[in-house]
């Protein structure tokens, strides 16, 4: 599981690190590669370890053919995604392209979602989760209903 947030610089070539604890994790599940694909709701990035990648790839390749909105998901989301190696020193080289739809200049925020992992350019993502008093409470609200804590 991924999980924890970190920020790390961007190098001239487009390489940023992987958390340690991430590459251990990807290291200890026999992983030297990752995908990496923008994610449409958000200004971010999924990477995934391309084991956990291949399985999600599947559920959506399972999923109806002739289905407008499945597919355009597919042409958003699946179409986009690309694998990347994990170098000697534990960098990806993150795309041009992708680092623009984050918005990345000069560092990455790296967030642990769990199966997966999330990039963030740091401005984003706390605009992303800013919020005020009534949204906060609804919010808290809705997530008390789906998960019993």
């Amino acid at each position: 599981m991924f999980r924890g947030q970190f920020l790390h610089s961007i190098d001239k070539k487009g390489r940023l690190s992987l958390p340690a604890r991430f590459r251990e994790k990807l290291e200890a599940d026999g992983e030297g590669r990752v995908v990496i694909a923008p994610w449409p709701f958000d200004e971010c990035l999924h990477v995934y370890p391309l084991s956990a990648w291949e399985e999600l790839e599947g559920k959506i390749a399972a999923l109806p053919r002739l289905n407008t909105q499945i597919n355009l998901f597919r042409r958003m989301y699946i179409s986009r995604a690309q694998d990347l190696d994990i170098d000697a020193s534990g960098r990806v080289r993150v795309p041009a392209d992708m680092q623009q739809h984050a918005g990345l200049d000069g560092e990455g925020l790296w967030a642990g979602m769990g199966s997966h992992i999330e990039l963030w350019s740091k401005p984003r993502l706390d605009s992303a989760l800013s919020m005020d008093e009534q949204q906060l409470s609804e919010f808290r609200d809705k997530v008390e209903e789906m998960i019993p804590l």
